[in-house]
């Protein structure tokens, strides 16, 4: 006996992935329903390679028919419409910004902390933490249980599809416009400068110490899901890529570490796969990573200005396990551990 689904926010970039995510990892699901706005009704999207899903309507959608909704349809929704979904028995997996830093709501990686998940009950909501924290802490979870990391400092070069799909468009028609010697809006609707051929130091709001609300999910994020002891400083920039986000993370460690120990550890850690040799192409970009699930980690290396100091270049596809596939991932765990079914 499977479970049924509800794919909230299924006509966006992440909803879209979320169903191919299920699909190709044969989630063990009975029915699956793909539900978004009012003006998305009717819409028809793939799921898997030969099934087409008829989009439903959020407002009217029973939640009590359902055990599972994976959610991505932006924070505001998010806030009224999860209670509902919770209250009507479905555990609310949710992608947004909005329960992340509720005390009462798991904050999963299931690489990290798949332990939290049990912490589900309190109110049947789950919390996908941000992309950009979702790869770092992949990464650094084996480190941190090897030496102990005191302190990090990350430099991100985030790709515009963690803005949406009018990001993406908007990249798009800016490039082609540099090309063609086309003026594109000195206003842009997704970002506060030109995106094309720039990078921008700004993601997500201005808060009054200086940082953005991005910088601000990195270290509070770390700290929930890792350990709330680590320093945390990250500097979030927005880059002219589609897809997949890199991070430059600097480590300082309690204890002292080799690169050979770190490269040894992080080979065989769950979802890291290390591509790190010292010659042209031994490294992984984003233009690589995308559509792949891993967390890629390359350019280990000593950094000898802090005691028991290392370096490392992190990328991943943030539409993948950046969301959709943590997603998926947190509900695969959660069914074989806290919700099986009879047979």
């Amino acid at each position: 006996m499977g479970y049924k689904v509800a794919v909230v926010g299924a006509t966006g970039n992440v909803g879209r992935e979320v169903l191919q995510t299920l699909a190709e990892r044969e989630f063990p699901a009975d029915e699956v329903f793909a539900v978004a706005s009012s003006r998305s009704v009717g819409k028809e999207v793939s799921f898997g390679e030969n099934k087409v899903l008829k989009v439903l309507s959020l407002d009217g959608f029973d939640f009590s028919t359902v055990d599972i909704v994976l959610s991505s349809p932006g924070a505001r929704v998010s806030a009224e419409f999860a209670p509902r979904a919770a209250a009507a028995g479905a555990v609310v997996i949710d992608n947004t910004s909005h329960f992340r830093m509720e005390q009462d709501v798991p904050l999963v990686v299931p690489e990290v902390n798949a332990h939290a998940i049990a912490g589900y009950s309190k109110r049947n909501i789950i919390a996908n933490p941000n992309c950009s924290t979702i790869q770092m802490v992949v990464a650094l979870k084996p480190l941190h249980d090897l030496a102990g990391i005191k302190r990090v400092v990350v430099a991100t070069y985030q790709s515009v599809s963690g803005s949406g799909k009018s990001a993406m468009d908007e990249l798009f028609n800016q490039t082609r416009g540099v090309y063609m010697n086309e003026p594109f809006p000195k206003s842009q609707e997704n970002f506060t400068k030109q995106i094309a051929f720039n990078v921008i130091p700004h993601i997500d709001v201005f808060m009054d110490d200086g940082n953005t609300k991005e910088e601000w999910k990195m270290v509070a994020e770390t700290k929930k899901i890792l350990d709330p002891d680590i320093a945390v400083a990250a500097t979030c920039v927005r880059v002219p890529v589609f897809i997949g986000h890199g991070e430059a993370v600097n480590l300082e460690f309690e204890q002292p570490v080799t690169e050979h120990q770190a490269r040894a550890v992080l080979k065989s850690a769950p979802g890291v796969s290390v591509v790190d040799h010292r010659a042209d192409e031994g490294y992984v970009t984003p233009a690589e990573c995308a559509g792949e699930d891993a967390v890629y980690v390359s350019r280990i290396r000593k950094d000898p200005t802090v005691k028991n100091g290392l370096s490392l270049w992190v990328v991943s596809d943030n539409l993948r396990k950046g969301a959709a596939l943590n997603a998926v991932q947190i509900a695969e765990e959660l069914v074989r551990s806290y919700m099986k079914k009879a047979a």
